[in-house]
């Protein structure tokens, strides 16, 4: 049980952090390699606030979202958007936006080590709490909550909205989707922002209980990868379920093989979803 309820708080912890990256390279089709350094971001500025003024990184998730996503949103327009208009092709683009990205993440690393150059750690809510016989520290279950919480919202956003209708629809084709009079640029300039700030408040709700660094967000970005590719490109629900599969194993391997192996046991299941599920659990073969 303890395995259980721990792996599910791991995977809640995942969550956050992949589905900002999937609304970004699932819908504007942008790798983005620098999603790890926006988390850190909004660790460091939770960081910033508890221990300056001690307020809380709850309310430091309101004030770093919108800010994430004025930010995100100029990044693509004036950076991406012109590789975006001048790609070919998808495989052009991917690799364009790979490149781009991977220089921006440089930047903001070392934009944080300039500002901050020492580890990012605080304790807040770290009082334990008892779930089913198994005691946990509060600040999992809090990230946990805000993941779950997040995730419903961004799917009933997805599905019963016409903005987010206009997002699924671009997921899926961004020709047809402009020729159904859906403004494509204006759309992906919304899901690479909206994923931004996504990613920013899950590193102020991580940031509670995980100690972060600037060079950290390497291996957040890849982790969030994987939990994509599992859960299927686009599809948020996806993504939550491979995010607490990942989480499960990973504790599992931790808690009876070896904490050291908990990586090399992501990427095994990663390799295993390339070769014989390659669209992901909740993708559709292409015909």
């Amino acid at each position: 049980m303890d395995i259980l309820i721990s792996g599910l708080l791991l995977g809640g912890t995942y969550a956050l952090m992949a589905m900002g990256l999937n609304l970004q390279y699932g819908v504007a089709r942008i790798m983005n390699l620098a999603n790890g350094e926006m988390l850190v971001l909004g660790g460091l500025a939770a960081f910033w606030l508890f221990t300056a003024s001690a307020i809380s990184p709850l309310i430091t998730a309101l004030v770093v979202a919108p800010l994430a996503f004025a930010g995100n949103w100029l990044i693509y327009r004036y950076l991406l958007l012109p590789l975006v208009r001048r790609s070919k092709n998808q495989g052009q683009l991917e690799v364009d936006s790979i490149l781009a990205t991977f220089g921006i993440s440089f930047a903001l690393v070392g934009v944080m080590v300039s500002i901050h150059g020492e580890y990012i750690t605080y304790s807040y809510l770290a009082d334990p709490f008892s779930i089913l016989g198994s005691t946990v520290a509060l600040n999992r279950l809090v990230a946990f909550l805000a993941a779950a919480t997040i995730g419903a919202a961004l799917y009933i956003w997805l599905n019963r909205t016409y903005a987010g209708t206009a997002v699924r629809a671009v997921s899926v084709d961004t020709e047809a989707a402009g020729l159904v009079g859906i403004n494509v640029d204006r759309i992906s300039a919304l899901a690479f922002a909206l994923g931004g700030a996504v990613t920013a408040v899950g590193g102020t709700l991580i940031s509670t209980f995980i100690t972060l660094d600037a060079s950290i967000g390497v291996i957040f970005t890849m982790k969030a990868l994987i939990i994509i590719i599992m859960g299927g490109v686009g599809d948020i629900r996806g993504a939550i379920i491979a995010a607490l599969i990942l989480g499960l194993v990973e504790t599992t391997v931790a808690t009876v093989i070896d904490p050291g192996l908990t990586l090399a046991a992501a990427y095994v299941i990663f390799l295993a979803v390339l070769l014989f599920r390659p669209q992901g659990l909740f993708g559709r073969r292409t015909s």
